[in-house]
C-alpha cells in the first residue's frame, strides 16, 4: 500500500530522503525542500485563490518548463493587479496613462498586497498544515511585508545557502499572462512506487515573461554597476539555460511579451543607471540589451556563483563563471540581433 510522505515517521522519512540522495545523486536537504515547495504550491493552486495567482520565476523554469539545471528554492507568485485594485484600474486596461497614476498604483498595491496575503493566502496554507498536522510555521515578512515565509522543521541539513523556509514572493502590479496550467511532481517521486508526494496544478506564467523580466533586471544591473542584496547569480544561470533550450528561438522572437514586459517596467520599475538616467526598458528589449556585467557587480556575481555552487544546487556539472559569462554574451548578441 502506498504511504504519504508526511504519513511516515521522521525516522521514515529521512530514510526516504536517503535513499532520493543516492538514487539521483542531490544532496537530502534539497530534496525535501522540493517536496516542501510542491506542497505550497499544491495548497495555493487547489485552492479558490488559483484565479488570482499566477506561477513565475526561476522554480517555474526548474519545476515546470525544465530547461534550468539547478535547485530553485523560492517561489515567485503574481496576484494579479486587476482583482488587487480593480477601483483604480476600471475599465482601462492593466498599464497606467501617466506616470503619476502609476505612482498611485504602486502606492495602493504596497499597501493593499500585505493585507491581501495575511488575509487570503496565510489562512489557506495554515488551514492545509492543520488538516494535515504538519509541524511549520508561517511568517509574513520582506521589506513591503509582500513575503510570505513557511518555516518547516528539517529533516536535513546543507550549507545554509539553501534554507529550511520556503519563500512566497508576491507581486501586485501585473496579470501574470500570458499563463496556463501545467502538472509538476516532487523530484524524489519517479523512485518511488510505496511513497507518494504532493503534486500541485499551478497556473504558470510564459518561459518568454520569465526570460524578459529576469533580462531586463540583469540589464538594469549591469547599468548600475551594482548588484542589489545577495542570491542574483541564479537569473544569470538560468537566462543562460534557457538560451541552451529549445525554446530560446521562440522566446527571442516574442515581440509582444518583449514589449509587455518593457511597458510593465517602465511604469513601474523605474530605474537610473550609473550616471542618473533613466533606464530604457524598452531599448533593452528591441536590440540594446546588455547583461554581461564588470567592475564591482562583476566581482560581487562571482562571489554569489561561488557560494551557490558550494550549496549543491546544481544537478550535474556547472558552467565555470567565465563560461557562464560567456553564454551570456552570446544569448546577449543573439536577443539584440533578432530584433536588428
Amino acid at each position: 500500500m502506498t504511504e504519504y510522505f508526511f504519513d511516515l515517521s521522521e525516522k521514515d522519512q529521512r530514510e526516504v530522503l536517503e535513499y532520493g540522495r543516492a538514487k539521483t545523486g542531490r544532496p537530502a536537504h534539497l530534496l525535501e525542500k522540493d517536496v516542501w515547495v510542491v506542497w505550497v504550491l499544491r495548497a495555493l493552486f487547489e485552492s479558490q485563490l488559483s484565479v488570482d495567482l499566477s506561477f513565475k520565476g526561476g522554480t517555474s523554469l526548474s519545476k515546470v518548463y525544465k530547461v534550468i539545471d539547478r535547485f530553485s528554492e523560492d517561489i515567485d507568485l503574481t496576484c494579479d493587479i486587476r482583482k488587487l485594485i480593480p477601483d483604480l484600474i476600471g475599465k482601462g486596461g492593466e498599464f497606467p496613462a501617466s506616470r503619476s497614476q502609476a505612482s498611485k498604483w504602486t502606492q495602493a498595491v504596497r499597501h493593499r498586497l500585505p493585507d491581501w496575503i495575511a488575509q487570503n493566502v496565510q489562512p489557506v496554507i495554515q488551514a492545509v498544515l492543520a488538516r494535515e498536522r504538519l509541524s511549520a510555521q508561517l511568517e509574513l515578512g520582506g521589506q513591503e511585508n509582500d513575503k510570505l515565509f513557511l518555516h518547516y522543521s528539517a529533516l536535513t541539513r546543507g550549507t545554509g545557502y539553501v534554507a529550511p523556509i520556503v519563500t512566497l514572493e508576491f507581486g501586485g502590479r501585473a496579470t501574470g499572462e500570458p499563463h496556463r496550467v501545467f502538472p509538476m511532481a516532487c523530484d524524489i517521486a519517479a523512485h518511488f512506487v510505496d511513497v507518494s508526494f504532493p503534486s500541485a496544478s499551478p497556473v504558470v506564467t510564459s518561459i518568454a515573461r520569465t526570460f524578459w523580466e529576469k533580462a531586463t533586471a540583469a540589464h538594469v544591473f549591469c547599468a548600475q554597476g551594482r548588484i542589489h542584496g545577495e542570491r542574483y547569480a541564479r537569473h544569470w544561470h538560468d537566462l543562460a539555460a534557457i538560451a541552451r533550450s529549445p525554446n530560446f528561438s521562440a522566446v527571442i522572437s516574442d515581440r509582444a511579451v518583449a514589449i509587455a514586459v518593457a511597458r510593465h517596467k517602465s511604469c513601474f520599475f523605474i530605474e537610473k543607471n550609473a550616471d542618473g538616467q533613466v533606464i530604457d526598458y524598452m531599448a533593452a528589449s528591441t536590440g540594446h540589451l546588455k547583461i554581461v556585467p564588470d567592475g564591482e557587480a562583476k566581482a560581487t556575481l562571482a562571489e554569489d556563483y561561488a557560494a551557490m555552487l558550494a550549496d549543491e544546487v546544481m544537478v550535474g556539472d556547472a558552467l565555470s563563471f567565465d563560461d557562464l559569462l560567456e553564454a551570456c554574451a552570446d544569448l546577449e548578441a543573439k536577443a539584440n540581433k533578432a530584433v536588428a
